[in-house]
């Protein structure tokens, strides 16, 4: 397409930015102009930040995770912690000690949950009516419900929980997870963020962001729409045309980096654009769940109206940790559990809609003999108050939740740690994010001390300064 002296005149004509603008905004315009990434650290003896596969310090029980993301704080006292003592005193003021923590003067009386319990499986796991086929599981999945945060801010909890802190502008669990193990499908993204059509989650991008570590750890996000998952990945240009065209951008590239070789930001880049080029076909394989038989659909309800969109998202991350994909997390629109009016009927249209195909998740991995090396997390940030907000609803609530992993070496069937007799305040082998976040690194090898990145002249860590316990009881 262009000879070297036509090449090198472009280029002095055209500033850098200016080019790539003109050559096109799709994915894979600027893609496969950028194959250099780990070939710049071959030749050069400079080892870049990426993601080839490393391997852990730790033996590893867990090979990839599936962080299904519950944002908005899903209500424990009415899905995983039954307590009939709240509901023998529904309607009463709580006594000296139990408040509000996001406004005291919002505490309200006690608020006794309208479902039934039922006990599960062998180990008689007690659950809600609302989760039936979770339920089915109950001796897969190890249930904490001793959980706490640091705060009641749906943001700063989100923060907590995905990154070890409240504060904003630290890498999340995905990016450490991608830094301390690469991935071992170099043709997808180590880390993606699973979200629904219509919207962001509370927070945003800050869920899936590597904060200060390299952007080549941050989660890539995709949808889980029928039709464009990701944007600008379909090229448009005949397959020849782009072949030159992407060519002459990698020479290009090639010069560039060999000049700015220390420019974290740029080797982030250029391996993004190539990803992007070696995704237009494993990634669009990857995503259409179309190539499902209908006994999968079935499974999980993809056709089914109120199961229809997690379902699909479920169904998703199954093929994406399938085809090497290190750690999925999928999330919801805004803050859908965030219960603050009729508590009760919100529970149930959202079990309704991710009941089904969170079990089905469970039963496609353990069917594919995948469930084994595949932790599976269910979380939200926080709880729910026990006493009501207004009439119907449950506020933020960070002294006690639940919340439930299964696969990847957890020990199912185990109920773990203990609330109050209202489920006001975990008392009982007290679980702290930072504990959460230590016994998930162990599994996948990691050695929470020890994964470190440098970062405002200390290493930093997952759990930052927190003493942190690896939660044994909920390991085989």
């Amino acid at each position: 397409m262009f000879d070297t002296a036509q090449r090198a005149e472009l280029l002095s004509l055209l500033g850098r930015r200016e080019l790539f603008s003109r050559l096109g905004s799709g994915a894979g315009a600027l893609a496969l102009a950028c194959l250099l990434h780990d070939e710049a650290g071959a030749q050069s003896g400079y080892v870049p930040y990426n993601l080839l596969p490393k391997k852990p310090r730790l033996p590893v029980k867990a090979k990839r995770v599936i962080y299904l993301f519950q944002n908005g704080g899903p209500s424990q006292v009415d899905l995983f912690d039954p307590k009939p003592e709240l509901t023998r005193q529904d309607g009463q003021k709580p006594g000296e000690g139990f408040v509000n923590d996001v406004d005291a003067k919002k505490t309200g009386k006690w608020l006794g949950s309208p479902f039934k319990f039922a006990r599960n499986g062998k180990c008689g796991m007690e659950l809600s009516e609302l989760l039936p086929e979770l339920g089915k599981h109950a001796d897969e999945i190890a249930l904490v419900r001793s959980m706490v945060s640091e705060h009641e801010n749906h943001e700063q909890a989100c923060c907590h929980m995905h990154t070890g802190m409240p504060e904003a502008g630290r890498p999340t669990f995905g990016s450490w997870v991608t830094y301390g193990l690469g991935t071992v499908n170099q043709n997808l993204p180590a880390f993606v963020a699973l979200l629904q059509p219509g919207g962001l989650p509370v927070d945003g991008a800050r869920n899936w962001s590597s904060g200060w570590m390299p952007p080549v750890y941050q989660g890539m996000p995709v949808r889980a729409s029928e039709t464009t998952p990701i944007l600008n990945l379909t090229p448009r240009i005949p397959a020849k045309a782009a072949s030159s065209r992407l060519e002459f951008l990698q020479g290009m590239n090639r010069r560039h980096l060999a000049s700015h070789s220390e420019n974290l930001e740029l080797e982030a880049r250029i391996a993004n654009f190539e990803l992007a080029a070696r995704m237009q076909v494993a990634a669009t394989d990857a995503l259409d769940v179309s190539k499902e038989p209908k006994t999968i659909h079935d499974l999980y309800g993809l056709n089914t109206a109120a199961t229809s969109v997690y379902a699909r998202q479920c169904i998703m991350a199954r093929r994406l940790v399938e085809r090497g994909v290190r750690f999925v997390q999928v999330m919801m629109v805004g803050q859908p559990w965030d219960t603050h009016t009729d508590n009760s009927n919100q529970l149930r249209t959202l079990c309704k809609s991710t009941d089904q195909p969170v079990a089905a998740l469970l039963t496609d991995l353990k069917q594919r003999g995948l469930l084994d090396d595949t932790l599976v997390i269910w979380t939200g940030e926080f709880g729910r108050t026990p006493f009501a907000e207004g009439k119907d609803g449950r506020d933020h609530h960070k002294r006690g939740f639940s919340l439930w992993a299964a696969g990847g070496g957890i020990n199912g069937g185990v109920s773990h740690g203990a609330t109050d007799e209202f489920g006001y305040a975990a008392v009982h082998d007290v679980v702290t994010v930072a504990d959460f976040h230590a016994t998930m690194l162990n599994q996948l090898g990691l050695d929470f001390r020890r994964l470190t990145f440098h970062f405002e002249s200390r290493d930093q860590r997952l759990t930052d300064v927190h003493e942190a316990n690896i939660v044994r009881q909920i390991l085989s």
